[in-house]
């Protein structure tokens, strides 16, 4: 299973300790400068999210007023609602 999260790119200096199995023991105090996000990082639910609704406002959704969970896509007659949580996703339109 993919997890999402693994998708978003780091905007600041983040370090953690060298991985079970990974560890170099020449030099086992050194540390891991993460590119990319790990499951489990505080910063992971936000950049997930910032980078998911701008890949959809790129698509030509909007984000609801009422419920910044909820996008809106709308073309000629036809209309899609995608509602996000957390990593789920419901997606429903007219057609």
């Amino acid at each position: 299973m993919k997890n999402a999260f693994l998708h978003g790119t780091l905007t600041e200096t983040v370090y953690c300790s060298q991985p079970a199995g990974f560890v170099d023991l020449a030099r086992p105090e050194m540390v891991c400068w993460l590119n990319k996000y790990l499951y489990g990082l505080k910063q992971d639910p936000r950049a997930w999210y910032s980078w998911f609704v701008s890949f959809l406002v790129s698509l030509g959704f909007t984000e609801a007023k009422s419920n910044t969970s909820l996008f809106v896509y709308r073309h000629g007659d036809e209309t899609a609602y995608l509602l996000l949580y957390v990593d789920d996703i419901v997606l429903t339109s007219s057609s």
